[in-house]
């Protein structure tokens, strides 16, 4: 009995943090329908919908910089330009998943707040940005990590 009860609590929990993170998970299947309109494809992996490939996944790729991304995660849902990127970003992106349930609505904000402070300081507002540095820590990468070099520091440039 013990044990169906902390099964119940631990459902619960997954339940309360999948509502939290609802409205933002919503925004990231309605793109996710646009991409499957555009030749993607949608996988459940982990407790989070990925979608990658098609027409969608290709213009993203092209997009100018700061505005490219290989893959992004919103809320429950991780948008990749392919399915290899989504599997080399998986990890990463995982952590990101994790962060919208601890911070719901509260997490878009929090993550543009963290990459001002560090433009304001003079750092990098991506590579420096406190959700990205947890991403690049939990999933035991960083950039640069194919080539055999360490997470950078705060402030380090690179």
């Amino acid at each position: 009995m013990r044990l169906a009860a902390l099964t119940g609590a631990r459902a619960a929990l997954r339940l309360l943090a999948y509502a939290w993170a609802a409205p933002y998970s919503l925004l990231g299947l309605t793109v996710g329908l646009l991409a499957l309109l555009l030749g993607a494809r949608a996988r459940l992996r982990e407790g989070a919908m990925e979608f990658g490939g098609g027409r969608l996944g290709v213009r993203l790729s092209r997009l100018p910089a700061p505005f490219c991304f290989s893959a992004i995660t919103v809320g429950h849902v991780i948008l990749g330009i392919d399915e290899a990127t989504l599997a080399a970003a998986r990890a990463h992106e995982h952590v990101h998943v994790r962060q919208y349930e601890r911070w719901g609505p509260l997490f878009v904000p929090a993550y543009l707040l963290s990459s001002l402070a560090q433009l304001v300081r003079g750092r990098r507002p991506y590579l420096d940005n406190r959700f990205e540095r947890e991403a690049y820590s939990v999933a035991g990468c960083g950039p640069g990590a194919a080539q055999g070099r360490s997470l950078p520091k705060p402030g380090e440039q690179r």
